[in-house]
């Protein structure tokens, strides 16, 4: 038998491979983090839309994630508390700043931490916690976009989405200045105005169709009429035109049986038909002749006959021989003969 051990090692390689592969999978989708991590708390007046799970940036580089969210203990007003894990090698200032901030238009979020004032070179202890005065909640992108409604409505949706992450980025201060946010606008906007042209020419073409629909109201209020009395009228006329298609169907089933009877002998007709042009095919030069001579044939009988459906003779002159006994050939005596005067002689 040959040695398992190469398949073995190939498989133990295999197994552990994919193991490390799920669990950094897994760890990607829940933002666990690696290496020592150190707890923190931070105090907010609204995390709606926060979850745990949720990253933990600093400089827009992740370094921990929201472990636990619910409301602070012995305040008189609610505010929430939130969990924190940030790697142990990144040290906390004293005057740490958590704000909530849009990670995407679809609604997830993310703390930011940035450094604030009065730090002093000291840095937070694992268990202290932020407190509402160094801490933001995130945008209410309701009122946010709400001043924006009007332009919203007149640009496509890859513009609006474009403009509305441009607008969270601003005011979170992620990217770019008010400035160049106002030019966006602005170049949305001129692009609205080019099409000024075109909106006023469609409107005023508008407004001359609806002119002439005005100037002929009583013809359209006449069609109208007119339209409703026949429609009404077919209302009224409903069973006749069901009977009538009644009729219909008895007369088709009736054409039915009249083709289903009629079709062998006209099968045999068509036969014919076949045979009578296989024969004028052969005899062409014939039919030619006869077709060449018909007129003058006809036109003959025709003068013929254009007294009434009879045809007129005339004998104009008849004339013969008698041979007596004893007589021989070429002593013949005229036995006489006769003219007419009459009209074709």
């Amino acid at each position: 038998m040959k040695s398992l051990a190469g398949p073995l090692t190939k498989l133990a390689v295999f197994a552990l491979v994919t193991i490390l592969a799920s669990y950094v999978l897994i760890a990607t989708i829940t933002n666990a983090g690696y290496g020592e991590q150190l707890s923190y708390r931070a105090q907010f007046t609204d995390v709606a839309g926060l979850v745990e799970g949720d990253e933990v940036r600093i400089a827009g580089v992740r370094v921990g994630q929201v472990t636990g969210i619910g409301l602070a203990e012995g305040r008189e007003t609610p505010v929430a508390e939130v969990e924190l894990e940030v790697a142990a090698d990144v040290p906390l200032p004293s005057g740490v700043q958590a704000t909530i901030r849009y990670r995407n238009l679809v609604g997830q979020r993310y703390i930011a931490l940035t450094e604030g004032e009065g730090s002093a070179g000291r840095t937070l202890q694992e268990g202290d916690t932020i407190p509402l005065s160094r801490t933001r909640p995130a945008l209410d992108l309701t009122t946010l976009f709400g001043g924006f409604q009007p332009l919203f409505q007149a640009l496509s949706p890859t513009d609006v989405n474009r403009l509305s992450y441009e607008i969270i980025q601003v005011f979170q201060g992620e990217a770019g200045t008010v400035e160049s946010l106002l030019g966006h606008v602005a170049s949305l906007s001129t692009s609205l105005a080019d099409r000024d042209a075109v909106i006023g020419s469609l409107i005023d073409n508008l407004t001359t169709v609806m002119g002439t629909v005005a100037a002929r109201d009583e013809q359209l209020s006449s069609l109208v009429v007119s339209l409703q009395q026949f429609v009404t009228g077919l209302s009224e006329d409903r069973q006749a035109i069901f009977d009538s298609l009644q009729t219909i169907d008895t007369l088709a089933v009736a054409t039915t049986d009249l083709l289903v009877q009629a079709r062998p002998p006209l099968a045999a007709d068509v036969q014919a038909l076949g045979d009578l042009a296989g024969n004028l095919a052969d005899t062409g030069d014939i039919v030619e002749d006869f077709l060449q001579l018909a007129p003058t044939k006809i036109d003959l009988i025709t003068r013929t006959a254009v007294n009434g459906s009879w045809f007129n003779f005339y004998l104009c002159g008849a004339s013969g021989y008698v041979v007596l006994p004893g007589q021989t050939e070429g002593s013949e005596i005229p036995a006489g003969g006769f003219s007419s005067g009459s009209e074709g002689c």
